[in-house]
């Protein structure tokens, strides 16, 4: 019986492997069989409803404050969805339909949001895993519960009733990057008026950027996170002026564990931040 020779050089085999992570395949098996072929089911996934506590008939997108003063975030030409929706559940019904991002094409399903929309702290992370990309919510894997045990030290649970003590967590884009590979800044602006639209709605007390893309889109500046990482900068939305405090993003803190003491200085700030107000 011949064995079947492999003729692919070291080289070729490399690029192989290499463009494979790119479009999305980066494990060999997972935990359970996903059919990617499968067309995402329409239906929201199971936990919490998205519902406004409040709508905002405010259609800017708003502005992002810098050290030389207020900047419009302005997205692509031609991107009206946002604007229209009055509640959470419709930018979620907005992004099902919404075709000109091109991560929704190799992504399997949309990952809007999770947690108590009348929260007064809103989280915004980078972009969706590959956990966060079967589960259809932001932060479900590691990095998602690394996140979960830092808010429980300070008091705080996306799983909240409580406004008080509840968070409600988003992401800067909505459908998972090939690869997991760090969103461009064309896909960023595409999804910006939603996550902008997001922040009319939900009107929280402070966001929380985790990770410096949050941050760079939020608040105009292109420090690298651990410049920005525990300042209290401002961003301005449709004329409100929201605390916004950047911190190192979990996935990060996995990689670098020495540096959750900075973290946890961020939370503790964020702490007092809420008992002041």
């Amino acid at each position: 019986m011949e064995t079947a020779q492999n003729d692919m050089t070291p080289h070729e085999a490399a690029a192989a492997l290499r463009w494979l992570a790119e479009m999305g395949a980066d494990e060999i098996i997972g935990e359970a069989p996903l059919n990617r072929l499968a067309s995402p089911s329409p239906a929201a996934p199971a936990g919490r409803k998205l519902a406004a506590p409040a709508t905002s008939p405010l259609p800017g997108i708003g502005t992002a404050a810098t050290p030389g003063g207020a900047r419009p975030l302005l997205p692509p030409a031609g991107l009206v969805p946002a604007a229209s929706c009055q509640t959470l559940a419709d930018i979620e019904a907005a992004l099902e339909s919404f075709d000109a991002c091109p991560l929704k094409k190799t992504a399997t399903r949309l990952c809007y949001a999770d947690g108590n929309p009348a929260a007064r702290v809103m989280l915004v992370g980078e972009a969706p895993g590959r956990d966060e990309d079967i589960a259809g919510k932001p932060f479900v894997g590691k990095s998602g519960q690394l996140l979960d045990r830092m808010l429980a030290a300070v008091g705080l649970s996306r799983q909240s009733e409580d406004r008080e003590s509840a968070v409600f967590i988003s992401n800067t884009v909505f459908w998972r990057p090939p690869g997991n590979r760090t969103p461009t800044e064309a896909e960023t602006q595409m999804c910006l008026p939603f996550l902008l639209r997001t922040i009319e709605i939900q009107k929280p007390d402070v966001i929380v950027c985790l990770g410096a893309t949050p941050a760079h889109r939020l608040t105009g500046r292109g420090d690298g996170i651990l410049k920005l990482r525990g300042t209290w900068m401002t961003a301005n939305v449709s004329g409100r002026n929201i605390p916004l405090l950047p911190t190192l993003h979990p996935a990060y803190l996995l990689r670098q564990p020495n540096q959750k003491r900075l973290a946890w200085r961020d939370l503790l700030s964020l702490r007092q931040m809420l008992d002041a107000h």
